[in-house]
């Protein structure tokens, strides 16, 4: 018996995942990431309480382009993590828990995010 050139165990390196196990691995990813920016929401919040020092503060940090740049990644999260939440509460009635349901699925949510994140965006800033 000769030993085979192979891992002994799958791992990533070896399996490629699926894009629905992609989806669902960035679905609790962008959950973090909404709570982190819900951290800031909230300082903004406060700051604009505590008078127009502080606000100003917070204001040229959002207006900054690294600013605009975590409120553009927090406005995607939040879009997808929504659309990806939408399609948990369809699949919790039993519809689309196949691998060609959930395979359909995927662009759907990505789309949906994408197009809410531009269309809030292009009225934000208009």
């Amino acid at each position: 018996m000769s030993k085979a050139n192979r891992p002994l165990s799958p791992h990533l390196q070896v399996y490629r995942l699926p894009m629905t196990a992609k989806m669902s691995i960035s679905f609790r990813v962008m959950g973090v990431g909404l709570a982190i920016g819900f951290v800031f929401l909230a300082s903004w919040l406060i700051g604009a309480g505590a008078g127009r020092e502080a606000f100003n503060g917070y204001h040229g940090f959002f207006t900054s382009w690294f600013g605009l740049l975590l409120l553009f990644g927090w406005t995607a999260a939040f879009y997808y993590h929504a659309c990806n939440g939408l399609r948990h509460l369809v699949w919790d009635t039993g519809r689309g828990l196949t691998n060609e349901g959930a395979a359909k699925g995927n662009p759907i949510v990505l789309g949906a995010a994408v197009v809410l994140t531009i269309l809030t965006w292009i009225i934000g800033l208009a």
